[in-house]
This record gives C-alpha cells, structure tokens and sequence, in this order.
C-alpha cells in the first residue's frame, strides 16, 4: 500500500527550494495586487459593490490555486546538502 501512496505523497508534500519561495511570493504579491485593482475599477464602472466582492473573490482564489500547490516550476532549483558526516552529497528535488 506504501508503494502506491508514496509518489503521491512525494507530489502533493509541498517541498519547494528557496527560488521557488521567492516566485510563490513575488506571484502572491503581483496577483492579489493585480485582483484588488481589477475589482475596484470593476465595481466602480458598474457602480456595483457586489460585483467587485466577487471579481477580487475570484482573484484570491485563482492566486490561491497558482501559488498553494507544490507546482513543479517552484522545485526547479534543487538544495544540495551536505552530509552530516563530510560523505557524499544529497541533492533534495
């Protein structure tokens, strides 16, 4: 049963390197600024407060699916390590 669950496991854990950590972040920041934007010039063309909830509602939870999940473009940049005892190195992807 390990067998089967294990590369699942290794797909949804969420280990990302440093780089990865940076992109997550700039794209949170970029996105959720972008969607603030976007609803507040939406709702104050149609005069719509409603409408503007739900665009910046619909912005949050798009920037939620890109930057939450452990994407493969954020674990490019692998972490060589080095062993406790000055053996061989273990590189993490």
């Amino acid at each position: 049963m390990d067998a089967l669950l294990d590369p699942l496991r290794d797909a949804l854990e969420g280990q990302i390197d440093f780089e990865g950590q940076r992109l997550a972040e700039l794209l949170t920041t970029f996105l959720l600024g972008l969607t603030g934007i976007v609803a507040f010039f939406a709702g104050f063309m149609k005069q719509d407060i409603a409408l503007s909830l739900w665009v910046g509602l619909a912005g949050t939870a798009a920037t939620f699916a890109a930057v939450v999940p452990p994407w493969g473009f954020y674990r490019r940049n692998g972490v060589e390590w080095l062993s406790p005892l000055g053996g061989v190195k273990v590189t993490v992807s």
